[in-house]
């Protein structure tokens, strides 16, 4: 009964994949039966962890990092980290060329004040090589229960190796911080990550800022991974009056624009962060800021993860498949992925100052726009 039970749902599951020949499967169900009959401890693996490995493995067989299949438990975690809320060290990891290598560190969290820095490659986790491991398989492997320890090997781009010794810890982040800065009238944004809250959060910082008395606004997004596609159109909408936001391409959709929802708010010289953690939504929102000249971007070369992820069935028993759906363009149609946004005025990172040139930078380059626009005031006819 066990038997059948597993090769009708693979059957099933397959034949809602399209699989045009029936045959097609006849190897996997005559691997499951060879297992069942010769493998000398076959009564401590049950029918579904047969099932999940035969899922992970066809989802792993894409060689793509961003797409998984997820058990039930990984789900529920998955959609913990999404929402801005879990158990673990506090980053943003991916995989390229074999290596997991860190995004993005959350500011506050364990693995931030450690020093984990973006471009960090993660060369073990408690001593286990992470080389060919897929990137849920190394999340799972660092996350663990609230006050215990996970060791990571650490090698920077300069090619120094450490071991940095973590706290689990439950970590929350607040999506949108802000603040204004009285003496420059400037106002300041730092969007840390796009959840379903973070367009609300923006629209709320926006109201409460002192727009009418405003020099001009600096957008902090550095060291953010990204987060939902929806989040950041919306944001992006804000400071776009209208035309498109994205496009994005893949199999499903075809070529789809994604057009600026309009913006309600008056337009400021506007000043965009940019450095190596800025990944994914926020390189949507910066690269449409860009083409469409609403502002300049300020800081250094962004990540360059410019695919999609959806998830494209969840399971009656709670398992879930996430799939690279398609990959994104900017308005201009420029390519992300794997390539990057290059920062209008680039600042070179420094840790020999506690002073932020970027936000120098950005200050700057606000102020100059300020003098610009009296000089031309002051010269009308």
């Amino acid at each position: 009964m066990r038997r059948t039970f597993l090769a009708v749902i693979l059957v099933s599951f397959i034949t809602l994949a399209a699989p045009k020949e029936p045959k097609f499967l006849a190897p996997l169900e005559e691997l499951y039966e060879l297992i069942r009959y010769y493998y000398y401890c076959v009564e401590d693996v049950t029918d579904k962890d047969l099932l999940y490995g035969a899922m992970k493995g066809m989802v792993e067989a894409l060689g793509d990092p961003y797409s998984a299949f997820f058990t039930p438990e990984e789900y529920r975690k998955w959609q913990e980290s999404i929402a801005g809320e879990y158990t673990g060290v506090g980053m943003e990891i991916t995989v390229r060329k074999g290596k997991v290598i860190v995004v993005t560190p959350f500011p506050g969290t364990p693995a931030y004040e450690a020093g984990i820095r973006p471009g960090d490659w993660i060369k073990a986790v408690d001593g286990t090589p992470t080389e060919g491991l897929s990137l849920e398989e190394v999340s799972m492997m660092i996350r663990g229960p609230e006050g215990t320890e996970v060791t990571l090997t650490i090698v920077t781009p300069e090619g120094e190796e450490r071991e940095v010794t973590l706290v689990r810890a439950r970590i929350k982040i607040q999506p949108v911080l802000s603040e204004y800065w009285e003496d420059k009238e400037i106002g300041y944004i730092r969007i840390i990550f796009f959840t379903a809250r973070t367009p609300a959060e923006v629209g709320k910082a926006l109201y409460h800022l002192p727009l009418d008395e405003m020099k001009g606004l600096i957008l902090d997004l550095r060291n953010n991974p990204g987060g939902l596609l929806s989040a950041a159109v919306d944001v992006a909408s804000f400071f776009i009056d209208e035309g498109v936001i994205l496009y994005a391409q893949g199999p499903v959709y075809g070529y789809r624009p994604y057009y600026s929802r309009g913006n309600a708010f008056p337009n400021l010289p506007l000043v965009v962060l940019v450095n190596e953690g800025t990944a994914s939504g926020a390189e949507i929102v910066a690269g449409a800021i860009k083409d469409h000249g609403a502002g300049v971007l300020v800081g250094r070369k962004t990540f360059g993860k410019g695919v999609i992820q959806q998830i494209v069935r969840e399971f009656p028993d709670g398992s879930a498949l996430k799939l690279t759906i398609g990959e994104y363009f900017t308005p201009d149609k420029h390519q992300v992925h794997e390539v990057g946004i290059e920062p209008d005025i680039y600042v070179g990172a420094s840790e020999e100052t506690e002073e932020d040139l970027d936000i120098k930078a950005a200050i700057e380059w606000i102020l100059s726009q300020t003098a610009k626009t009296a000089e031309g005031i002051e010269t009308a006819p």
